[in-house]
Parts: structure tokens; sequence; C-alpha cells
């Protein structure tokens, strides 16, 4: 990966990106309490952090689910995680009109993996000037990325990573293809491996998607060993109360073994990259 800018922040190379935080938005104090830890945790490690939160989960198995605080409400809260942390701050973007007023608080939009091939929602995304992170789709080849890089950087945008987090494979369950990693990779732009929705079980709680907690670690490690530009994890204080995706997050007090152990892999495989 060459230098990635994201809002203030430049990340060299040889500085591996994190995006984490919670799934879905709750509340001002959770979401400080999460962006403090982990950022005090990248600070030790050298590591550059973005902050994630969405702020609607607009695809979710039930109608009756809880999908989150709404854009305004949202996007206050994480205004006011970048003002006081200091971060880089990320949320997913749904439709193309939301573009434009994500795009005045975010430093990063990310475009969720069902929504990949959404000509529209990337052309506008990119018309921001924001740089995007596009989840790749969980029904597509990691060959089909290369047309999403095309329509994004024809598109204006000043960047672009690309997000593996698994491929449908059968019923239940994701299927993780290390070698989606070097071939993405091979695109020109920077790679990154989301580690907690890689082990989702799609609708596995019946109205609700399950997950695997006991296997973020591994498929990280793996990834890092692979060859990766950056890691993404979902991670809360106590998963069982998250409204969405607890089942597969990292608890926030396991965190910090989880990432050291992951980028020591990450720093040693890093050098023989090409």
């Amino acid at each position: 990966m060459k230098c990635f800018t994201i809002g203030h922040h430049t990340i060299p190379s040889d500085r591996m990106l994190l995006i984490a935080g919670p799934c879905v938005l709750q509340s001002l104090d959770l979401c400080l309490q999460i962006a403090e830890q982990v950022q005090a945790m990248c600070d030790a490690m050298d590591i550059a952090y973005v902050f994630k939160g969405s702020f609607d989960k607009a695809n979710r198995t039930s109608a009756k689910a809880d999908r989150g605080p709404g854009i305004d409400a949202g996007l206050e809260i994480l205004a006011r995680v970048k003002d006081r942390i200091g971060c880089p701050v990320t949320t997913d973007v749904h439709l193309p009109d939301q573009a434009a007023g994500v795009a005045e608080v975010c430093d990063l939009l990310q475009i969720p993996a069902f929504l990949a091939r959404q000509t529209d929602l990337i052309v506008a995304c990119s018309a921001t000037g924001r740089p995007l992170n596009v989840k790749k789709g969980q029904f597509m080849a990691p060959s089909d990325m290369q047309y999403v890089v095309e329509k994004a950087l024809s598109s204006g945008a000043p960047g672009l990573a690309l997000c593996e987090r698994g491929t449908f494979f059968g019923y239940g369950r994701l299927v993780n293809d290390m070698t989606g990693l070097p071939a993405m990779r091979a695109l020109g732009v920077p790679v990154l491996f989301d580690a907690t929705h890689s082990v989702q079980q799609p609708g596995g709680l019946g109205g609700a998607t399950g997950g695997n907690r006991a296997m973020v670690e591994p498929l990280a490690r793996a990834a890092a060993a692979v060859g990766v530009d950056g890691l993404f994890f979902e991670t809360h204080p106590d998963p069982s109360q998250s409204p969405s995706d607890g089942p597969n997050m990292v608890p926030l007090d396991a965190f910090e073994g989880v990432l050291g152990r992951v980028h020591t892999i990450w720093r040693t495989t890093k050098p023989w990259l090409t």
C-alpha cells in the first residue's frame, strides 16, 4: 500500500490501519469509552485508528430489529467522538442522498457489502471528496472488485480501500478465501480484512444474525500472515448488550490482547509483501 490519507491523517505503508468500534451507535458515553480505549491501544502499538459506528443498520434480518439512532443523532455522536478523541471517524452510507451530509462529519465513507455494486451510491460517495472503504459483497468474487475500483476512482474518490468480510457458501455461515486478499491488493488499492463480520452466521438466531466469536482472532491472524493493509473489528464492553452483531464482536476488555497478537504477525510479514 502506498500512503493512504484519511482526513488530516496520512498512513504510510509500514503502519497498520485499524477500523474499529461498536456495530451500531448507541450512547455518546459508550462510544467515547470504546474510542478512548482503542485509541490508547493504537497509540501504544503505533497503529493508525479510525472509529466506526453505524447510525442505521438498514439490512437487519427482522423488521422488528433495532436499527440505530438515525442519521442526525448518529452524525452528532460521530462528530463529538472525532472532536474529543481526535481520531478520524467512519460510518455506513446506504443511499446516494446521504453521502454529502455524512461527508461533512466523516473522514472515510463506508459502502456496505450488500451495496458494493450500487453504482449511484459509489458515484455519490466518491463525489464528496472523501476516501471510501468498500466492503466486498458476500456474493462477489475478488476479481469483481476491479469494477468497483474503476467506478470510484473515475468518479473522483481521492482514495479507496477494499474490505474482505467473507463469502456466502451454503446456508448459515460465511467462508473466507484468503487467496482473495492478494488478488484484491493486485488491483493497486489498500485491502482490509473484516474479522468480526467474517464469522457471522446469517439468520443463525432465527430473526437475527448469529456468529462465532471464537474464530475472530484465528481469521485475523491468517489475514495478517497472508498480507493486508489493515484490519476491521467490532468491539463492545458487553457484546450481549449490543443491538446488533453481539455474537461476533470482541469484548473490549479482550481486544488489546487480540490486537497485539495480530499486529505482531502483521509487523513480521509486512516486509515480505510487494
